[in-house]
């Protein structure tokens, strides 16, 4: 998804006046049309179903995009570049190849007038990103830097997760109470599955958040940017699947105890508590990502199984 900035142009995140788009980072940049231009001239006006909130301030992708880090080596993967605003920023910032993808035949095509101005570091992938898996693109090390569609963003990460560790980095934008839930620390209201999916195997960190009236149309939410720095192997020993599966039973009825939310994974829940040397009276959000690993371990040994 592509996201937009205020009409007046100033970084949302400042206050005091601010230019339109900062200088590239050097002379070589070629001369580009403004973004409103290219909306223009393709038609490009955001469209609900497809997620889009267009990003148009440079000063705004531009720190999305150093954000990113060191975008001179390996591949800089962007899932739904909209009119291109955050992907002019990475090429300006040295981006040595983009792959972009696309769904919208329109933007595909003003995109393409990018990638004529930067020969050989643009390609442009016509697809659902959900069909497609980042980690096989271009040549390592592979970062995703990406301003994701609203409606597919959590269905994304969940998708990306089996191969995070062949990631780099991601830095990606989320809705604000998304965000919230990727970075939650145990024993708070927005820790869950996907808080623990994810903790298990990277680092996550909230960089900054961006209010409704940074895009073009605003949405109804306010937006943050987070930073996932994937592991190489993940962070305790544990099944994936089963770690899943233990997580799903606990956080489904998060209210209930575990001794009696985990009977759905072990009919012996007790028992299962017990090899794990975790109390049966607490809760899901109480748990850290290491003890989900251990009771993912004792299910895995048969502990808790009756009969």
């Amino acid at each position: 998804m592509a996201f937009g900035a205020g009409r007046d142009g100033r970084d949302p995140a400042r206050r005091g006046p601010a230019p339109m788009s900062e200088p590239p980072p050097t002379d070589t940049a070629p001369t580009l049309p403004p973004l409103r231009d290219v909306i223009a001239r393709h038609g490009l006006a955001a469209r609900r179903a497809l997620g889009q909130h267009f990003l148009l301030d440079l000063n705004l992708t531009g720190r999305i995009a150093r954000a990113g880090g060191e975008l001179g080596t390996g591949t800089t993967i962007e899932i739904g570049p909209g009119p291109g605003g955050l992907t002019r920023s990475l090429l300006a910032h040295g981006a040595r190849k983009v792959i972009a993808i696309e769904l919208d035949p329109r933007c595909v095509e003003a995109l393409q007038e990018l990638a004529a101005a930067y020969p050989g570091r643009l390609e442009i992938v016509a697809g659902d990103a959900m069909e497609i898996d980042p980690a096989k693109l271009g040549e390592a090390p592979r970062r995703i830097v990406a301003n994701l569609p609203y409606n597919v963003s959590t269905a994304l990460l969940a998708r990306w997760l089996p191969s995070l560790a062949r990631l780099e980095r991601l830095v990606l934008m989320f809705q604000k109470e998304v965000a919230e839930r990727l970075a939650a620390p145990p024993g708070s209201r927005d820790y869950g599955r996907l808080s623990v999916a994810l903790q298990w195997r990277a680092d996550v960190k909230r960089l900054f958040d961006l209010p409704p009236r940074a895009f073009t149309p605003p949405p109804k939410v306010t937006s943050s940017v987070v930073e996932i720095r994937p592991l190489a192997q993940p962070r305790y020993p544990a099944d994936a699947e089963i770690l899943e599966r233990v997580t799903a039973a606990a956080f489904n009825q998060r209210r209930k105890m575990l001794r009696q939310s985990l009977r759905s994974v072990a009919p012996d829940a007790a028992a299962l508590l017990a090899a794990a040397e975790i109390d049966g009276t607490a809760r899901a959000e109480d748990l850290s990502v290491e003890q989900f690993c251990a009771l993912a371990r004792a299910l895995a040994a048969g502990r808790g199984r009756t009969g």
